[in-house]
C-alpha cells in the first residue's frame, strides 16, 4: 500500500520558489490500477519521483508498505526502491549493443544476483512479455511496440510490488498503445500494483481508478461519481 500524507515539494531559487505539489493526499490500494492525468506542470512527474524515491520532498509523510520513508536514510531509500519498485518510461531506454536478454539482465547485474538466477528471472519476464523467442534480437530489430515490452520485461525481472509508468504509450501508435495496455492489465491482475501517468484519456479510463492532478494537488474523479452516484439515489433519481 501506499499512502501520501500532506507531501509537498517546494523547488527554491533564491528569489522564487515553486510548489510542485502542495498538501498531496493519496492512497494507492495494494493491487490497484491507478491512472494518473492532469495538464502539463501540474506535478505529475514530480509525483511519479516521490512515489518511485527518486527525489525526496519537503514536508508531509509518506508510507509504503507500512514505511515512512520519510524517516528513512538514502542508502534505504535505494534499497527499497530496487526491491519493491519497477519503472516504465516514455522512452525504451534500450541499450542498443546489447540484445533483449541482456537489456533485461542488466538492472539484476547491479543487484548481485548469481547467474541461475539472472537466468531465470530474465526469461519469465521476456515469457511474461511475449517475447522469449526473440531474447536474442537486438533493439533495432523490434517495433516500437516490442521494445516497450522489453522495458517492461525489465522492470518485471526485477519482481515488483509497484510498477510506476511515465507515458509508457507515449511514443507508440494507437495499435501498439492498447496492446501494451493490454499487457500491464494483465500484469495488474496477476498483483502487481500498478500507477501510470498518461495523458490518452481513454487509456486512462481502462484502469481501476483514475485521478487527475492540479497545481500539485489531487482531484479523484472516481470519488466525485460515488458523491454524484450516492447524490442520484438519495433524491430518488432512476440510475440505469
Amino acid at each position: 500500500m501506499l499512502i501520501m500524507k500532506n507531501v509537498s515539494k517546494v523547488f527554491k531559487t533564491d528569489l522564487v520558489e515553486t510548489h510542485a505539489l502542495r498538501n498531496f493526499n493519496l492512497e494507492v490500494k495494494e493491487g490497484e490500477f491507478l491512472a494518473v492525468t492532469g495538464p502539463s506542470g501540474s506535478g505529475k512527474t514530480t509525483f511519479l519521483n516521490i512515489a518511485g524515491l527518486l527525489e525526496g520532498f519537503t514536508h508531509g509523510d509518506y508510507f509504503l508498505d507500512g514505511m515512512n520513508i520519510a524517516n528513512v536514510s538514502d542508502n534505504k531509500s535505494a534499497s527499497i526502491r530496487n526491491e519493491k519498485i519497477g519503472f516504465i518510461f516514455q522512452g525504451f531506454n534500450l541499450i542498443p549493443d546489447l540484445n533483449l536478454a541482456e537489456n533485461v539482465e542488466v538492472p539484476l547485474r547491479y543487484r548481485g544476483f548469481n547467474a541461475k538466477e539472472r537466468h531465470r528471472r530474465v526469461s519469465e519476464a521476456l515469457e511474461q512479455v511475449g517475447l522469449a523467442a526473440r531474447m536474442k534480437h537486438f533493439p533495432s530489430q523490434l517495433s516500437g511496440g516490442q521494445q516497450q515490452r522489453v522495458a517492461i520485461a525489465r522492470a518485471l525481472a526485477g519482481e515488483p510490488k509497484f510498477l510506476l509508468a511515465d507515458e509508457p504509450t507515449g511514443n507508440l501508435d494507437s495499435l501498439m498503445a492498447r496492446q501494451v495496455m493490454e499487457l500491464l492489465e494483465k500484469i495488474n491482475q496477476a498483483g502487481t500494483t500498478i500507477i501510470m501517468v498518461t495523458h490518452d484519456g481513454d487509456l486512462a479510463r481502462r484502469a481501476q481508478r483514475n485521478i487527475q492532478i492540479v497545481d500539485g494537488q489531487v482531484c479523484d474523479f472516481s470519488m466525485y461519481q460515488e458523491q454524484a452516484f450516492n447524490a442520484k439515489t438519495a433524491e430518488g433519481s432512476v440510475v440505469i
